[in-house]
């Protein structure tokens, strides 16, 4: 039976038998033919998601994958093709017209009602196609004379025409963890089908794992890179060999051809365009790296708190857990000196979730500057941290009678407690929306206010509320 979903980097696929082009990159060569093979997703693509058993069930009607570049999705496209034992034909958002997506449903319906094969057609960058070309597939969907998959790097719901979205199931793709690309690139060095494996190609630990780091999620590009690396790094001479003489080396050039190529880091590093910088996920690299991050915007200097967080982000730190940090910045060290600063904090987490990588460094460097210029205070943190030490020390405190809720007071006049005792003062009812009176037995006092921006204001009102109420002025 011909293969045939076994593609190049474009066009229609290869059938079987058909020696592979000259030429062809190996991140197409290496294209996954099953589903255990695919990179990631195991969101959707894990034993026993929806998906997954849509596909195996082949019960599934439209689809359309949203997703950075090179997350798979016209891989899992042809995969899906490959495993319905469907035909599978392709469009671009980019190249195709009216007329290439009539052609293609006409051989589709003369396929189905002559052999009875459902056909798939994959549809890259949808979002590229107006509106009435994306209105032309919808009575073909309904009828089911394909089956329709698409393709977006933009959100369906912005880009893609309503009447579509709705008969269709949408799959959001995740960019591919490091950990799940390193086995890629090891399968391209040892595949001797596919990949490398006929070639004696060594790879160091260091040099894959900058490939797998440094590609963003993306396995295209971690094996454009190797196969670059590759093609361009000469096999390894002894001294010896080079010392021989002219007819010597004539020989010794067939036996380079079974010389090692060796991928160190620094042709990783030539080969990605990106330089690997000491960082480790998890160790003292990640942790260092993030506390000078912190300190220098609670110290005020905003030139090496961006420093570090471009560090960050060319090493390949999660912008999350950056985010997460700033928000934390923003409430720790700023505070009520300027509250707006978690407001900006905050915006720029959602923004970052908004539009993602490489645009998203840009909300964490706003940010970072703000906090990192903003007046700086830890009052409320100090103070929070004091009441939890007296409430671990034992320090619980009952509620006042007049604080607790009707239901409490009531059963306390049962209990015989004076009614005086009981009686909240609703603070609206007095000028100025305030009135003296107990909140916390004891008088305890936690915060206390700073002299750095707006809280200089607070603590002037706060002096001016506890003087009201100390029974002595």
């Amino acid at each position: 039976m011909p293969d045939l979903f076994d593609t190049g980097p474009s066009g229609p696929p290869r059938p079987a038998g058909e020696p592979r082009r000259d030429g062809e990159p190996l991140a197409s060569r290496m294209r996954p033919r099953t589903l255990d093979e695919i990179a990631g997703q195991q969101h959707i693509l894990g034993e026993g998601k929806l998906l997954r058993r849509a596909i195996e069930a082949d019960r599934f009607a439209s689809l359309i994958f949203y997703g950075p570049p090179g997350t798979g999705k016209t891989t899992l496209a042809s995969v899906i093709a490959r495993t319905t034992g469907s035909r599978f034909e392709s469009l671009n958002g980019v190249e195709s017209n009216v007329a290439e997506i009539r052609a293609k449903i006409d051989q589709a319906r003369t396929w189905r009602d002559l052999r009875g094969e459902t056909t798939i057609l994959f549809i890259d960058e949808i979002h590229r196609f107006n509106k009435a070309q994306q209105d032309v597939l919808l009575p073909h969907i309904e009828r089911g004379t394909v089956r329709f998959i698409g393709a977006t790097t933009h959100n369906p719901y912005f880009y893609v025409n309503s009447p579509l979205v709705s008969r269709s199931q949408i799959f959001q793709l995740e960019p591919v963890p490091t950990d799940d690309i390193l086995p890629v690139l090891h399968r391209a060095l040892t595949d001797t089908e596919r990949g490398f494996g006929n070639l004696n190609v060594e790879a160091t630990p260091e040099a894959l794992q900058h490939l797998a780091v440094m590609s963003d999620g993306d396995v295209r590009k971690a094996l454009t890179s190797l196969e670059l690396a590759v093609l361009t790094t000469p096999p390894l001479q002894s001294e010896i060999n080079n010392q021989q003489s002219e007819i010597n080396n004539q020989k010794s050039s067939i036996d380079n051809h079974q010389s090692p190529i060796l991928i160190d880091l620094a042709a990783a590093e030539e080969s990605i365009q990106r330089k690997a910088i000491v960082y480790d996920a998890d160790g003292d690299a990640h942790h260092d790296t993030i506390s000078a991050f912190i300190k220098s915007i609670r110290g005020s200097d905003p030139d090496a708190a961006l420093y570090w967080l471009a560090k960050m982000l060319h090493a390949g730190e999660d912008p999350r857990f950056i985010a997460r940090r700033i928000v934390i910045s923003a409430s720790e060290d700023i505070g009520l000196a300027d509250s707006n600063a978690l407001r900006v904090a905050m915006d720029a987490q959602q923004a970052y979730e908004f539009i993602g990588m490489p645009e998203g460094r840009i909300p964490l460097a706003h940010a970072t500057v703000y906090l990192a210029t903003a007046p700086k205070s830890n009052t409320a943190y100090a103070a929070l941290g004091e009441a939890m030490a007296d409430v671990e020390k034992g320090r619980t405190l009952a509620v006042p009678e007049h604080l607790r809720t009707k239901t409490r007071k009531k059963l306390a006049a049962a209990s015989g407690t004076e009614e005086e005792k009981m009686r909240y003062l609703y603070a609206h009812d007095h000028e100025g929306g305030y009135v003296p009176q107990a909140y916390l037995p004891e008088g305890r006092i936690y915060y206390h206010p700073g002299e750095n921006g707006l809280e200089k204001r607070i603590k002037e009102r706060m002096d001016y509320l506890r003087a009201l109420h100390d029974p002595e002025n």
